[in-house]
């Protein structure tokens, strides 16, 4: 299942790039996809438009400078447009209540690791829902225990 990471700015680019690894640890069954993936010589545009429509579920990486993002609005309205895809903020420096509209629409999420494995079951029941294979609740919680918490969030939520 495609999952749309979008970022604006150096820290929450870093933890974007660090949630694409971690999300692929914990659920193999994702296919995360963050705009630094584009090759050299791709139309951006492109392929940042057929990435948001693909999208089954979207992730807004959120810092007190980008909550005025153009691209980051831009991204996630188009992923809310989209059926059947879920959007949740993960918010990196700031609280829920510093999110204003239209961001504060969605589901936020923190970097605690609580309401991390909250995040993961979430996207968990939308493989399931996109009638793919999910892991077992169980199974998940073991993954997640593993490979939490990931350095590299601890490195950039700061």
């Amino acid at each position: 299942m495609l999952i749309f990471l979008s970022w604006s700015g150096h820290k929450s680019k870093a933890v974007a790039e660090a949630l694409k690894t971690w999300l692929t640890q914990v659920i193999q069954a994702v296919e995360p996809w963050i705009s630094s993936d584009i090759d050299k010589g791709s139309r951006w545009n492109q392929e940042v438009s057929a990435k948001l429509e693909e999208s089954k579920f979207g992730i807004i990486c959120l810092t007190r400078n980008n909550l005025d993002s153009k691209w980051i609005l831009f991204e996630a309205g188009a992923l809310s447009k989209t059926k059947n895809t879920k959007v949740c903020t993960l918010l990196l420096d700031i609280t829920p209540s510093e999110v204003e509209q239209p961001l504060s629409e969605f589901q936020h999420t923190t970097i605690g690791k609580k309401d991390m494995l909250k995040l993961m079951h979430t996207i968990n029941k939308s493989i399931i829902s996109a009638g793919k294979r999910g892991l077992p609740d169980k199974v998940l919680d073991s993954t997640f225990e593993t490979f939490w918490p990931p350095a590299s969030f601890r490195e950039n939520t700061r």
